[in-house]
């Protein structure tokens, strides 16, 4: 979806397709036929923006194989769907039964996840629309907490070096400019806006940024406006932000509130779990963990990253973060020009969902996503933006 913002730049509205886990070509091509068409009819548009996730064999396959790159790209417009953005954080398992920890893996201290990176930016400019030339990636953001020492660090900033060196040379080959935007996540080296200054600020040039999330900006308790400020003025950009809502607990002490918690607490994704006390930020790596015990202080209100649907907040005593979603999207895109032109709707988690919440059928999950774009659509257009055909 493409919307003209007042300053007469377009803005790229896409749900991102790591909600439907394939891994292979073959699987990809059927969640376009299946899912992503489906979403754009519902929808009653003529074209969709889609992030796409290729996982690290279905991107190396159409690497290898420029007839089948030629035909992803002849799928997408067969289907009026569009490309300008990839996620390129999971890098492979993302659907498997226990995901977990294991999606930090590669870090960006292991050759792998450069190569993964580079192969999806060199994917990106033959998946880009004609009359587009800048596509966005985001990523894992350096790496999980542990085990991530200083010789880690400056191996990751040396990767990321030669990473925008790629992308200019890419962009002077192609004419197609990738920008690469690190997420920051709970739990992760770069947890906050606030910790990506000091990584990305030594960088060269502005190839390389911040993919704000506002599921994970709620969960670590940021205050939008201080955090953008923030970027703004270390010269940070945002190529990207993924529109997303985080679990919220008023009163976690209250028994009712830990039983509805406890509903949200599943063995596929890691539920990162924050609470802000008058000593800073305390956490879990998981929200059963927070459950357990006094693990975590509940003085205060929770937060657990699980990416609740948009339009759906649970039913109380819980609620989610939908309006750090608002604040944040009317200061990226509500001024007087664009701080980002790249969104994506990120809701990977309609099958961990509680069981009375899930969708139960293809036609079910294809219309929640559409109602999410919806409510994503109605939010861009209260700002003044004006949805393109």
């Amino acid at each position: 979806m493409r919307f003209r913002h007042p300053d007469g730049s377009t803005v790229h509205l896409a749900y991102c397709t790591n909600v439907h886990p394939a891994e292979t070509l073959d699987g990809i091509l059927a969640q376009l036929r299946d899912h992503c068409e489906p979403v754009r009819k519902s929808l009653g548009r003529d074209r969709l923006g889609i992030g796409l996730w290729l996982a690290k064999d279905a991107a190396r396959a159409l690497i290898t194989d420029p007839a089948a790159l030629r035909g992803l790209r002849a799928e997408l417009d067969r289907r009026g769907l569009e490309v300008v953005t990839l996620n390129g954080f999971p890098y492979e398992g993302f659907g498997a039964e226990e995901v977990k920890y294991r999606v930090y893996q590669p870090d960006w201290a292991d050759p792998e996840r450069l190569a993964y990176t580079t192969d999806l930016a060199r994917l990106l400019t033959a998946l880009l629309p004609d009359d587009v030339t800048e596509g966005t990636i985001s990523t894992l953001p350096l790496a999980w907490r542990t085990d991530f020492d200083e010789r880690a660090a400056a191996t990751a900033g040396a990767a990321l070096t030669t990473l925008s060196g790629r992308l200019d040379a890419l962009e002077e080959l192609t004419g197609k400019s990738i920008r690469i935007a690190l997420e920051p996540e709970p739990g992760c080296t770069v947890e906050t806006t606030a910790d990506a200054i000091g990584p990305l600020g030594v960088l060269p040039g502005d190839r390389i940024g911040v993919c704000v999330d506002t599921c994970h900006l709620a969960t670590s308790f940021e205050d939008p406006a201080t955090a953008l400020a923030a970027l703004d003025a270390a010269g940070v950009g945002i190529p990207k932000a993924q529109l997303s809502a985080a679990l919220h607990a008023e009163e976690p002490r209250r028994p009712e509130v830990r039983d509805a918690l406890a509903a949200f607490a599943e063995p596929r994704f890691l539920h990162q779990t924050r609470t802000l006390t008058a000593a800073g930020l305390r956490g879990t790596d998981d929200l059963g963990e927070a459950l357990a015990g006094d693990a975590l202080p509940d003085e205060a209100p929770w937060r657990a990253h699980f990416h609740v649907p948009l339009h759906a907040p649970p039913a109380p005593p819980l609620t989610s973060t939908l309006h750090v979603l608002q604040e944040v999207l009317a200061l990226l895109v509500g001024g007087a020009e664009p701080r980002t032109r790249h969104l994506e709707v990120e809701t990977y988690t309609w099958q961990a969902l509680p069981p009375e919440l899930r969708p139960r059928t293809r036609t079910q999950l294809v219309e929640g996503i559409a109602a999410e774009l919806t409510l994503a659509r109605d939010l861009l257009t209260d700002l003044g933006l004006k949805e393109l055909p």
